[in-house]
């Protein structure tokens, strides 16, 4: 398993997602807290459905201390696990600080939980075969792998089909729950076939590698909030479980597919690097 050396750059995106809210421009030296800037002026910004306290969001404050009396950072607060995999994080003036650095903005922007946001990416993959051979890339000789994609509602880019750990959920049912939900909500299958493919997934399930644990450059994040990932891959060496599911393969939106493992694929936050880490591993093409 590789650590992910972060200079967090869709982290630091012009306009942050579902908004009009526009970044504090920040450059990759003034990035580090370490780096002294006076003049560092982020924008304030928590979408607005968060303070409607929705269930799975922590709960609006008044001011700064009353923050750090709700919640504990850096340990388990109840149910909701708010350590960090990058270790501890610090809190300033009552609000934890993103551990890989300046954003350009503050606030909890989209994400539920100030400090880390728990995620889990189930990678599921597959040899892609003709003729029930494997096929091998012209450039490299080497074998293509396959993995489960999915195409997001939200931006319509291609993604490994995650989500986030509820709390108290251990991070290998949600791997589970997640694939499942993503992957199935996105067939049209009869029940009893349905009934089928949920076996499967639990069978392959069985067994993983870990592939990526800690901070993700994801867009949504800001200064006080971020996101966090336990990235595993479940391979069908054989392709006679789910490799050999029937998923669709077009490009609308809300799809779910079987896609090439390549470097030039352009997916969601630090997909792209998960996947270069299991196609290695593979010795696959890359």
């Amino acid at each position: 398993m590789e650590i992910l050396k972060c200079l967090h750059v869709k982290a630091r995106g012009e306009v942050y997602p579902c908004s009009e809210i526009r970044r504090f421009l920040v450059p990759d030296d003034k990035v580090d807290w370490e780096v002294p800037w006076t003049n560092y002026n982020p924008v304030d910004y928590t979408a607005p459905a968060l303070l409607k306290q929705p269930p799975w969001a922590d709960p609006p404050y008044r001011d700064e201390g009353e923050l750090n009396k709700l919640l504990k950072f850096n340990q388990l607060d109840g149910d909701v696990d708010r350590r960090s995999y990058t270790g501890k994080y610090q809190v300033i003036n009552g609000f934890p600080r993103n551990p890989c650095g300046r954003t350009g903005l503050k606030g909890r922007g989209l994400l539920g939980r100030w400090g880390p946001n728990h995620a889990a990416d189930p990678i599921v993959t597959r040899w892609k075969k003709e003729g029930g051979k494997r096929v091998t890339h012209n450039c490299s000789g080497k074998p293509v792998l396959q993995f489960v994609a999915i195409c997001r509602r939200d931006n319509k880019e291609w993604a490994i089909p995650g989500g986030m750990v509820d709390p108290g959920e251990k991070v290998s049912a949600t791997l589970r729950r997640e694939f499942g939900e993503e992957t199935l909500d996105s067939l049209s299958l009869p029940e009893a076939e349905r009934q089928k493919v949920k076996e499967l997934i639990s069978s392959l399930f069985q067994a993983g590698e870990m592939v990526y644990k800690g901070y993700v450059d994801d867009p949504r994040n800001t200064d006080n909030a971020w996101m966090e990932t336990v990235a595993m891959n479940f391979h069908d060496e054989t392709g006679d479980s789910v490799g050999k599911l029937n998923l669709q393969a077009g490009d609308d939106a809300g799809a779910v597919k079987w896609m090439d493992i390549e470097e030039q694929q352009k997916l969601y936050a630090s997909h792209t690097h998960f996947l270069h880490q299991v196609a290695k591993a593979k010795n696959a093409h890359w």
